[in-house]
């Protein structure tokens, strides 16, 4: 190597080094709804910035137990914490994202967003009431449908999840016996008898692919890595919708996250003719005071680079990025309230 060249080097290795200096590695854990977009978040934002987002796709729970035993930095949830207990813990909680929970499918000879299903009718299926693929409440919604004499299995999360409270969230709304005799929450008691768990939307991914007959329900970036087959849903104007970004787009569009402490709020069954019923948002815990300030200025930094800079990547995951007035909203009443230095 010539003299101007290993110059070019040096100078080349000096400026990148001066660009990194001072970078803190920041650790998440939680919601496996929200992971396929911020790891993509995390790489691009380590190009720019040298500093590491290390995140654990391990549910809502675990994020929220771990961050409760401080040993990250951020914690993701899609089941918000209530005004109270955040204020209990000295925590506060905004929104990351918006995207849908799917239905998917492993039935024969069915066809993507083919099969047609109610929320009343999922959640008898959910509750084992409807216990095989051709049974006469699917077979009203789908007239003309070659139904397979087969038996259904239900796929849920064995860990607690916020993508279930989402779901059940849904299905309380959809169905009351559903909500007067199992609820919502991120951990639920499945009525079903044939009920296969899986840990994480990977877990629940990878059974319904393996599980012939199966049902199971995941974020829907994962149904479309793992070229999953969906179903269409009645949503709350009594139109049957196929899972699309514009669907979750219309669901979100009339949130008004302010009403409630935390921003904690349901979007799942919301009007219009093209929303989505089953949208949510994941959330992001972190304390007011951090007793690693560097790390929870770093934190807020990375949130506020992904608010400005991670529309494209969300879009590119079939998520929905946050509207500016939402994301100054964060800025200006949530961050405030962390102290940095």
């Amino acid at each position: 190597m010539n003299k101007s060249l290993i110059k070019l080097v040096t100078l080349g290795s000096l400026i990148t080094a001066s660009l990194h200096v001072g970078a803190v590695d920041i650790t998440g854990a939680g919601s496996s709804f929200i992971a396929p977009v911020l790891t993509k978040w995390a790489e691009a934002y380590k190009k720019t910035s040298g500093t590491s987002v290390n995140y654990a796709s391990i549910g809502s729970g675990g994020g929220i137990k771990q961050i409760r035993e401080k040993t990250i930095d951020f914690g993701a949830t899609d089941g918000p914490l209530k005004g109270p207990d955040l204020d209990k813990d000295g925590m506060v909680q905004f929104p990351a994202i918006v995207g849908g929970v799917v239905p998917v499918i492993n039935v024969a000879g069915i066809k993507p967003n083919e099969l047609k299903l109610t929320g009343e009718v999922l959640a008898l299926i959910y509750s084992g009431d409807i216990n095989n693929w051709n049974a006469a409440q699917i077979a009203a919604l789908n007239p003309g449908m070659k139904l397979p004499d087969q038996a259904v299995t239900v796929v849920t999360r064995s860990d607690s999840s916020g993508t279930t409270n989402i779901f059940t969230d849904y299905l309380s709304k959809t169905n009351k016996r559903w909500a007067d005799s199992v609820g919502f929450g991120t951990s639920v008691k499945w009525p079903a008898m044939s009920t296969v768990g899986g840990k994480g939307n990977e877990g629940v991914s990878a059974n319904v692919t393996r599980v012939k007959g199966s049902i199971g329900y995941v974020e829907f970036a994962y149904a479309k890595i793992n070229k999953m087959t969906t179903v269409q849903l009645q949503n709350a104007d009594g139109k049957f919708v196929s899972p699309s970004l514009a669907g979750f787009k219309a669901a979100a569009s009339g949130a008004n996250w302010s009403s409630t402490p935390g921003m904690g709020i349901s979007i799942t069954n919301q009007p219009g003719a093209t929303s989505w019923p089953i949208t949510g948002g994941t959330f992001i815990l972190v304390y007011k005071n951090p007793t690693d300030k560097t790390k929870g200025a770093e934190t807020l930094k990375f949130f506020e680079w992904a608010f400005k800079n991670g529309d494209s990547i969300a879009t590119d995951l079939e998520y929905v990025a946050l509207p500016d007035n939402v994301t100054d909203y964060i800025a200006k009443n949530v961050w405030s309230n962390v102290v940095t230095k």
